[in-house]
């Protein structure tokens, strides 16, 4: 009998897409509880069957209409686990999604399951609430739930752990119930847990992700073998690799950068900042336009100044990936402003001077904006900036050009913000891709790698 593919918290498509291109085919099932993400993964995937409703309420057993489930996939909500949450109180039932993994377990017994989150998921554990009424993870227990979560799908657990309390409130168990008696003893599938990079698998994005491969076939669980590298790596000189894809593939050079000079509300400071910090890194020492990406600086500083020639960093639900683009003659119309902006920076100041205030003092050699190419002296007269779209960060996560964003089926247009945030919280195909291929090869068709 057919076996079933199952996307759970399928959102927009990107493991469905990736499962695809590993299959040759759509996902049979799709499950996802917001309509306009559903809308966007039927218009590429027409031919799946789709619940626009909570995975809670979908009854896997009348879902597969009698079926078995060769694979099924879970991208659980991360933002619970995530380091970009900070301070936020969270809340046991979004914590709580992965356990409808055992729901599926329990009843279809998926002869492979594949589960997608943050990193941090491995800190899964019991909430403890503050003074203030407020839910938090509770920081000595870390990890507690996540190690009950893998005994229950393999060896079991102890009858009185508190994690089949929770369980049970969540996917609506009997606690003195066969389920639960199935769980203590263990549901005998094999876990392995890794952390894997999106550009080594194709995608140009430096992306990393948790996942844990689950398997009750007796077959082995197989982690994908890279399949590209740094391009100074010996494995890729010696061609056993592909170099990684970069950022620059995925910019579209057709679309005008803005002046920073002429825009009507000037840029934040530090904005200001790092774009000058920036364009004397990867433009006045290498004539390159180069990407900064804005959010989150707590996390990295100015290491999110970065040339174009690597993969792109992680791309979240928010538009924060900016293309910075110098303009560069040999004679300067907006030299002096340019020099102001950037005269503090080029001797590793720590101030930038504001543009309208008198510029500082001159050297000798007129240095600043100053750039050599292929020995001819040019000077930059102009820069510019503007929002990476989002053409740009789906091809960045690795989904194919083929793939419809901007649009449903039914004419509906989205906003680039919905289309930023569905990018961001999707799953870059080629993980989904390179994972099926290694576990279920019998499943997949023979397709080269790009």
């Amino acid at each position: 009998m057919r076996e079933l593919i199952v996307d759970n918290f399928a959102g927009g498509g990107g493991a469905s897409t990736g499962i695809e291109l590993a299959i040759g085919r759509s996902v049979d099932i799709a499950i996802n509880h917001d309509q306009n993400a559903i809308a966007m993964h039927e218009t590429n995937h027409p031919d799946t069957l789709h619940y626009c409703e909570s995975v809670f309420d979908v009854d896997p057993i009348v879902a597969t209409s009698g079926y078995p489930v060769g694979l099924a996939w879970f991208s659980p909500d991360c933002t619970h686990f995530s380091k970009a949450r900070g301070s936020t109180p969270v809340k046991k039932e979004i914590r709580g999604l992965a356990w409808i993994v055992l729901r599926w377990a329990l009843l279809k017994r998926p002869r492979v399951i594949m589960l997608e989150n943050v990193e941090e998921f491995k800190t899964w554990g019991p909430t403890k609430i503050n003074e203030n009424g407020d839910e938090f993870p509770d920081s000595t227990r870390a990890g507690e739930t996540f190690r009950a979560f893998v005994d229950m799908l393999s060896i079991g657990i102890d009858s009185n752990h508190q994690a089949l309390d929770e369980v049970c409130n969540i996917i609506n168990l009997d606690r003195n119930g066969p389920e639960v008696k199935r769980l203590i003893n263990g549901l005998g599938y094999q876990v392995e847990f890794k952390e894997l990079k999106a550009c080594d698998y194709g995608a140009p994005t430096i992306r990393k992700r948790f996942f844990m491969v689950m398997r009750c076939d007796g077959q082995p669980i197989v982690w994908p073998e890279a399949t590209h590298g740094d391009p100074k790596s010996a494995d890729v000189i010696n061609g056993k690799l592909l170099p990684y894809r970069t950022a620059a593939e995925c910019l579209d050079w057709s679309i005008e950068c803005p002046s920073i000079f002429d825009r009507k509300k000037p840029l934040a400071e530090n904005t200001l900042k790092r774009i000058a910090r920036g364009i004397k890194r990867f433009v006045i020492d290498n004539p390159n336009p180069f990407i900064v990406r804005i959010g989150q600086t707590g996390f990295g500083g100015d290491r999110l100044s970065y040339d174009i020639d690597k993969p792109l960093t992680t791309i979240t639900t928010k538009a924060e990936h900016l293309l910075v683009s110098p303009t560069i003659t040999t004679s300067g119309a907006h030299l002096a402003q340019v020099n102001a902006f950037l005269l503090k920076y080029y001797g590793n100041e720590k101030e930038c001077p504001s543009l309208d205030e008198p510029l500082h003092t001159v050297t000798s050699k007129d240095r600043f904006g100053l750039v050599t190419i292929h020995g001819v002296d040019y000077q930059i007269v102009d820069i510019g900036m503007r929002m990476l779209q989002p053409h740009e960060l789906y091809k960045a996560q690795g989904f194919p050009d083929w793939y419809l964003i901007d649009h449903d089926y039914k004419g509906t247009k989205y906003p680039k913000s919905a289309q930023v945030a569905r990018c961001g919280n999707a799953v870059p195909p080629p993980f989904a891709e390179a994972l099926v291929r290694a576990n279920l090869p019998e499943l997949c068709f023979v397709r080269e790698v790009a």
